[in-house]
């Protein structure tokens, strides 16, 4: 097997077209595993091509490709965020989930979230509009009542707010709903139109009735007064008796009059207060004349007919009433709205009660009670919110209590500002948000907390001008700063001053913001100043990058080359290094990579070139035994004594090899012209043995095992060298395989089948020295 291997590794290095030897790979050679920057920017700029096509013409296997496998997070995020379809967003993120791409998944998993809340959305949205629209089929289906406008108008307006993204087929079926509902609350409307109407006409009848009354009451005040006036013409010529008499009369027609104006304006409850007033005075008058009386009788007449009136119009009106309070028992309105209205139908009950005759009683006990069993839902509304109050009440104790505390805990001569303006903002709202509370109680708390809170914010706002004194002031050093002529001193002095302004306490966001923008503008006003100054310098930078970049693309593609147009390259070199160095600086962030650049550049040529002389070396060796082997076919024919013109053929086949080669080995070319030349042994064995012995000595040097069959042969040798040596080591000395190779050529023929095994036992020796070196 051993032997096989020798043979072959011979035969690939003595073949006449040979092919250059594959380099080791070197971690210059390899493939570099950094990308540089430019490459991946132009990967970058092919995926986001990529990107765009796939999403212009509709590719969705090639953005789900992006999403997956993209080499860059951008493009696979800008990937994630085109995704839409449900389906594909679910298999990617079973694709992701688990993966490294944590941005990624996070993105497909929002999407698919929004999507589920989307739909949840409009899911509760048509749950809500189906709600609304059965809510009217059923009111339009029911018969007419109190409330029943009023319920139209709720399920209106929630319908109004619904309406815009219902099925228009829907929105057909509710407007047919609605105008009957309409049609059924108007119907009531007409008649208590058409009531209203005739009640007008009944008022209008006792309106004239009225007014000829005023009339004929008009002529009885003349009659009246003509009395009255002689009376006073004789005050004094009569007693005090006649006199007090005469004062009760006129007292008594007064009485008349002001009733008979509070009749005409509709207040009967004022008229017969009034009424019984003159009862009283008529007890100590003398006997009422006859037109006193006339007058008293017309104005019981009118009282009477006016409180009939009333009675008659207030008894639906009662009735009506009655009926609504009734219905609010079953109403499921707010508790607020329910006392509200409540309290509205029991001022309309007293409203109509006042100047009235009384109604029945049991209309009274029926309203009462209604009104009663109508308030319970209140009634426990009120109660959990006096317990609500009391317990707000307790809440703010124990946040008064806890702000007491943190004042008394802080120390003052370095306070925690801004956990005392948190303290302040977060205590304020919690005290707003517990609220309502008992009015009194919640008085006197709300001082004491007025008063803390007032004591805490002086000593915030002493802090505040502080402060802003010192913003202030910093601003004013900022202004001059952008004064200085020394551009480098300003920016020292302009980052001081940022570094102190971090470090000043708080004040109000307004006054802060405000105060800010100032200073920024003189910090941006100097750092705008020194750029202007340092864009030369910055230009001429970025020259010299150019300038460098250009100088590594020349040295990576010297690197590159191979053969005599890589050695021809070499002089160039040192012009490049020179050139380099004469650059001087680059953009700091680029500079240790374009320094590092150009050395792998240099180093990569000198390993170019190294590899490029160990192949020219061992071509030169492979064409050196490549004309021996025509040497020794030539001399094996001139030995076996074959024709004179197929020696004449192989000895021009050997010098016109020999001619057609470029370079030799040292010694090389006198060795194989002296071997043409010469005249060799014609011993076959003997030359046979020859070649032996120098690959035993070539193994032994280079530490390879012999062929069993040549053993015998080499420890004989082995035994010789021990005995010259006397026991020193043998080391590779690769100048002692080129001795060997020279003393190869110098060696007579042999037969082809005995030489190409020989040869490739010889070469594969070198094969292991050079892969020592």
């Amino acid at each position: 097997m051993l032997f096989r291997l020798i043979m072959s590794l011979f035969s690939r290095l003595f073949r006449k077209t040979p092919s250059l030897p594959t380099p080791a790979p070197t971690p210059q050679s390899a493939p570099s595993e950094k990308i540089s920057a430019a490459e991946r920017a132009r990967a970058a700029v092919e995926e986001d091509r990529a990107l765009q096509s796939a999403i212009d013409g509709g590719d969705m296997q090639a953005v789900m490709r992006l999403v997956v496998a993209g080499t860059s997070t951008r493009v696979r995020q800008a990937a994630a965020r085109t995704i839409e379809d449900p389906e594909i967003l679910r298999q990617l993120i079973r694709d992701i989930r688990g993966g490294n791409d944590k941005s990624v998944y996070k993105i497909l998993t929002a999407k698919r979230d929004a999507q589920l809340e989307q739909a949840r959305k409009l899911e509760e949205l048509q749950v809500e509009i189906n709600a609304a629209a059965e809510a009217l089929e059923r009111h339009s289906q029911r018969a007419y009542d109190a409330l029943y406008s009023r319920r139209l108008d709720q399920f209106e307006r929630r319908w109004e707010a619904l309406a815009a993204q219902a099925d228009p087929a829907l929105r057909d079926k509710v407007q047919q709903w609605i105008d009957r509902s309409r049609e059924i609350g108007a119907e009531p409307l007409r008649q208590a139109a058409a009531q209203a109407a005739r009640e007008l006409a009944v008022a209008n009848a006792a309106a004239e009735k009225q007014r000829l009354r005023e009339e004929q009451q008009a002529q009885t005040s003349v009659a009246v007064a003509e009395p009255v006036q002689l009376v006073e013409q004789q005050k004094p010529v009569l007693t005090e008796e006649q006199q007090a008499e005469q004062k009760i009369v006129r007292e008594i027609g007064g009485l008349i009059r002001k009733a008979r104006e509070a009749l005409s304006a509709g207040s009967t409850s004022h008229a017969s207060g009034l009424r019984r007033t003159i009862e009283e005075k008529l007890a100590g008058a003398p006997p009422a004349s006859a037109n006193l009386a006339s007058q008293l009788e017309q104005l019981d007449q009118q009282l009477t007919e006016l409180k009939d009136w009333k009675s008659f119009s207030v008894a639906p009106k009662r009735a009506e009433l009655i009926a609504e309070m009734e219905l609010l028992v079953e109403a499921t309105l707010d508790p607020l709205a329910l006392a509200e209205r409540i309290k509205s139908l029991q001022d309309e009950w007293r409203i109509l009660s006042k100047g009235a005759s009384e109604g029945p009683e049991e209309d009274w006990q029926r309203f009462q009670a209604a009104s009663k069993k109508a308030y319970e839902p209140c009634s426990e509304y009120f109660a959990a919110q006096a317990l609500v109050r009391k317990e707000n009440l307790q809440r703010r104790d124990a946040l008064l209590t806890g702000l007491l505390a943190f004042e008394a805990g802080q120390n003052w001569e370095q306070p925690d500002w801004q956990s005392v303006i948190k303290a302040l903002r977060e205590t304020k709202q919690e005290w707003r948000n517990c609220s309502p509370v008992e009015r009194q109680a919640g008085k006197q708390q709300q001082e004491k907390f007025d008063a803390l809170a007032a004591s805490l914010q002086g000593r915030l706002d002493a802090e505040y001008t502080r402060n802003q004194q010192t913003k202030e002031s910093l601003i004013e050093r900022a202004s001059q700063a952008l004064a200085s002529n020394d551009g480098r001193k300003a920016i020292d002095a302009i980052k001081d001053l940022q570094q102190k302004w971090k470090i000043v306490g708080p004040l109000p966001r307004e006054i802060d913001q405000r105060l800010w923008t100032e200073f920024r503008q003189h910090c941006d006003a100097v750092f705008q100043k020194r750029e202007q100054e340092s864009a030369a310098f910055t230009a001429g930078l970025e020259e010299n990058q150019k300038q460098a970049i250009a100088l590594c693309e020349q040295i990576e593609t010297i690197a590159a080359l191979e053969g005599p147009e890589l050695l021809a390259s070499a002089a160039t070199l040192a012009t490049l290094r020179s050139s380099f160095e004469a650059l001087g600086e680059f953009p700091r962030a680029n500079t240790r990579e374009l320094r590092n650049r150009f050395d792998k550049g240099l180093e990569r040529c000198e390993k170019s070139f190294a590899r490029q002389r160990v192949r020219d070396a061992e071509r030169s060796w492979s064409d050196l035994f490549e004309a021996a082997n025509h040497v020794r076919a030539y001399k094996l024919a001139v030995a076996r004594g074959v024709d004179a013109e197929q020696i004449d053929t192989l000895k021009a086949a050997a010098e016109s090899y020999i001619a057609s080669v470029q370079k030799w080995p040292k010694s090389g070319l006198d060795t194989i012209k002296k071997a043409l030349a010469n005249e060799h042994s014609a011993d076959l064995a003997a030359n046979e043995e020859a070649l032996k012995l120098l690959c035993i000595r070539a193994e032994m040097l280079t530490d390879m095992p012999t062929p069993p069959e040549d053993q015998p042969l080499r420890r004989e040798y082995q035994l010789k060298r021990l005995v010259q040596n006397m026991g020193q080591g043998v080391k590779t000395d690769a100048v002692q395989l080129d001795a060997m190779e020279i003393e190869w050529i110098g060696v007579g023929p042999v037969d082809e089948a005995v030489y190409q095994p020989l040869l490739q036992r010889f070469r594969r020796c070198r094969e292991r020295d050079n892969a020592k070196a």
